[in-house]
């Protein structure tokens, strides 16, 4: 019996495979047990008690959704075979002084076996900065992936790959078509459990962001589905106390990419007093300083990109920016928003001009000339971390490498602060 293709660098469970399947695959425990406890070997979740069936076998709720693993059971992989050697890569741009110390930076990295976390600000170009590696890696017949535990990146990042290289690139997210044999992945994060020893090269970008951070069950994915001889790299604009520990302790080596690709600086956030937002949307109005606000915006003839704490509150305000603007196409987006790629995709080709999002949209899209507006920006949903990547929606454009960046509050908190401060210190370390 031959193996499917398909199967390659894939990690199993055993009702997912025939009898026959079975005995050419290789044979992993579904569990072990550490400090007198079961873990699963897939997600690395501990095992409760209340897991238990009637059978008198465990299984694991964590990671249910990628078909039950059971401690009666094993896990299943097919060992990865190296892909034909090819030239795939088609762009001809130019990197940038700074994007090509990077990419260099990544050779070697390559080279040297050596994890890396690459700290790019928003708009650096960190996308054009991998090209070169990916290319190596896939012309000397590796297999790579790049993930992020945003579906919008993913699906922003596919469509920049597909122009920019040769070969064909499978997507894997929770409502993709299935996977088939490729050396190019993009996929969410949670993909990820569904490989093992299967990638030369995996690039985790945004990987400060929710649910990424802290997560075990994601760390684990990464670390299983790479090579033993294999190589991760790591991208954010934000970095967290985590990854800076592993820079400091040797186990990341870091390198930085202050400046944005038109070489201009980050847009300095400007924070503005706004009292009584909640009275006022109560009473179906907009507060005369917002209201005043956006009409000055708005005479600019530039899309506006509205951040909102809440899903309510976002639904709530554009309800009201309709009837006060009834001359804008305005929408709305959030996690649960089923039509939200067709509607950035609308606001991108200025078919609505303004959108209201929730944090949904605080990374990995790209508007050009866009001005953004942060309501309650002291709220406990925007981090300093989303603020920096909210912020860095703005000024994307070689056209308009400016742009008005607002943060309306009614109390400057430690993130709206810290934000401002680190954008400077970015700048700061750019030269601008």
């Amino acid at each position: 019996m031959k193996i499917d293709p398909n199967y390659l660098g894939r990690l199993f469970t055993g009702e997912e495979l025939s009898v026959a399947e079975r005995e050419l695959a290789v044979k992993l425990p579904s569990m072990r047990k550490e400090k007198g406890k079961l873990v699963c070997q897939r997600c690395d979740s501990v095992i409760q008690e209340e897991w238990l069936l009637p059978i008198d076998a465990y299984y694991c709720r964590e990671c249910l959704l990628m078909k039950r693993v059971r401690s009666d059971q094993g896990l299943y992989y097919f060992p990865q075979e190296e892909f034909p050697k090819q030239e795939v890569l088609k762009w001809q741009g130019q990197l940038t002084p700074f994007q090509e110390k990077v990419s260099k930076g990544l050779l070697k990295a390559v080279e040297s076996q050596q994890p890396t976390l690459v700290h790019a600000v928003t708009g650096a170009g960190k996308t054009e900065m991998i090209y070169e590696v990916v290319a190596k890696v896939i012309n000397d017949g590796g297999a790579v992936c790049l993930a992020s535990p945003r579906i919008d990146v993913c699906l922003e990042l596919y469509k920049r790959l597909q122009n920019d290289f040769a070969c064909k690139i499978a997507l894997l997210h929770g409502e993709s078509e299935p996977y088939f044999r490729t050396p190019l992945v993009v996929g969410t994060t949670h993909q990820l459990l569904k490989f093992y020893q299967a990638f030369d090269l995996l690039i985790v970008d945004e990987v400060d962001a929710f649910p990424y951070v802290d997560n075990k069950m994601l760390y684990k994915a990464v670390k299983n589905c790479v090579k033993e001889n294999g190589l991760s790299i790591f991208l954010t604009a934000t970095s967290t106390d985590e990854l800076d520990k592993k820079v400091r302790l040797g186990e990341l080596k870091r390198l930085s990419l202050p400046r944005r690709f038109h070489g201009n600086p980050l847009i300095i956030p400007k924070p503005v007093w706004l009292s009584e937002l909640d009275n006022y949307l109560d009473k179906h109005r907009l507060p005369p300083k917002l209201k005043s606000y956006i009409e000055k915006q708005r005479k600019s003839g530039y899309p506006l990109l509205i951040f909102a704490s809440e899903i309510k509150k976002g639904e709530k305000l554009k309800e009201i920016l309709q009837l006060q603007f009834p001359n804008e196409k305005i929408g709305f987006v959030s996690s649960v928003t089923e039509d939200r790629l067709e509607q950035v995709q609308a606001f991108r080709d200025r078919e609505l001009t303004i959108l209201i999002s929730t944090t949904i949209l605080e990374r990995g899209v790209t508007f050009p000339c866009v001005d953004v507006m942060v309501v309650e920006a002291n709220h406990r949903h925007f981090t300093k971390s989303s603020l920096i990547q909210i912020g860095g929606r703005v000024g994307r454009s070689m056209d308009r490498p400016t742009g008005d960046l607002i943060f309306f509050h009614d109390g400057l908190n430690r993130s709206i602060k810290n934000a401002i401060k680190e954008i400077k210190l970015m700048n700061k370390e750019a030269g601008l």
